[in-house]
């Protein structure tokens, strides 16, 4: 019995990739809004959090056996949608036809993300360090414990596409998932969104008086709970001493001379220089936001004027502080 009638003929890679484009374009005439993946590195993913997606995924036999059939296409710019959204993963990959993928991820049960604040807290600096990777190893370990970590399961991932092969993971399913790599590379936060959990909870766990990474060098400075006061808005309540026996001949401590304020006039706040800032530190939009504790339409406007800025003292020191860090 012949089942070669069952499959389409092969397509080349160049061939794929310029129905890609033609199908990307019709459906955007259609309002369709799509978040295409483009030609990604040969590596795939270059980034702490993109790497270490792919090697947990490899770390499983099954996956690491199935998974290399879908990286020509995600090299080659086959994926021209991928949207990741809580507990989602959506595609769109051109293979001899168009096929939709759908992946479905169990959320973070609530016992386990405790148990990573638990473990995390007053061990990373701040949230550009976190989404930068730029993480001690025992925090590294902690988030890519295959057991315990942030990352799923294979028995939390239920995979599905349309297209005519029986196997469970086809390369269109498998091209998605190391397009997920590649995702995490420019917005890591997004690992968090598909576990459905807050990534700024494991920073407000470990937002004691904490080490703040330099990018530039790996020099780390130390700011006091004042300090995180101006620059985040965080208030926290101060360690308080351990009792000592009061002496009435001991005098009075001098009273601490106030803390000067950040020099606003290290950064000149214009549209380019916000947005230039906010790149140097590798943050989206968003997450630039929450640094400056300003709304996210707030940066979007900045960003799109030109000319100088005015904004309020408190913003400028934040930017300043930033600007100072690297």
């Amino acid at each position: 019995m012949r089942f070669h009638h069952f499959y389409k003929p092969y397509v080349s890679a160049a061939a794929r990739k310029a129905q890609a484009a033609k199908e990307a374009k019709a459906l955007a005439k259609q309002g369709r809004i799509l978040e295409p993946l483009g030609t990604v590195p040969q590596k795939i993913a270059t980034s702490f959090w993109g790497r270490a997606w792919c090697q947990h995924l490899e770390s499983f036999s099954d996956y690491e056996n199935r998974l290399p059939r879908g990286r020509t296409y995600v090299r080659n710019g086959s994926v021209i949608h991928l949207g990741i959204a809580p507990g989602t993963i959506s595609g769109l990959v051109q293979g001899s036809s168009l096929y939709e993928e759908t992946i479905h991820i169990t959320p973070l049960p609530a016992a386990k993300w405790k148990a990573l604040q638990s473990r995390c807290r007053g061990k990373i600096g701040s949230l550009i360090e976190l989404l930068q990777g730029k993480i001690s190893a025992e925090i590294m370990a902690i988030v890519t414990d295959t057991r315990d970590g942030l990352f799923p399961h294979p028995k939390e991932i239920k995979l599905a596409c349309n297209c005519p092969d029986w196997a469970v993971m086809c390369k269109h399913v498998a091209a998605v998932l190391y397009g997920v790599g590649a995702r995490l590379d420019a917005r890591p936060e997004l690992l968090f969104t598909l576990r459905g959990v807050d990534h700024t909870e494991l920073i407000t766990s470990a937002a004691q008086p904490s080490p703040i990474a330099n990018p530039s060098t790996s020099r780390r400075r130390t700011l006091d709970p004042a300090a995180l006061n101006d620059v985040f808005g965080i208030d926290l309540d101060p360690t308080p001493p351990s009792p000592t026996p009061k002496s009435p001949k001991s005098p009075k401590s001098p009273a601490k001379s106030p803390r000067k304020p950040t020099d606003s006039s290290s950064f000149k706040a214009t549209g380019a220089t916000v947005r230039a800032l906010r790149l140097r530190l590798g943050l989206e939009v968003a997450d630039f936001a929450f640094c400056l504790r300003v709304p996210v339409k707030s940066i979007k406007l900045w960003e799109s004027k030109a000319g100088p800025l005015t904004l309020n003292p408190a913003v400028i020191d934040r930017l300043s502080f930033f600007h100072s860090e690297i």
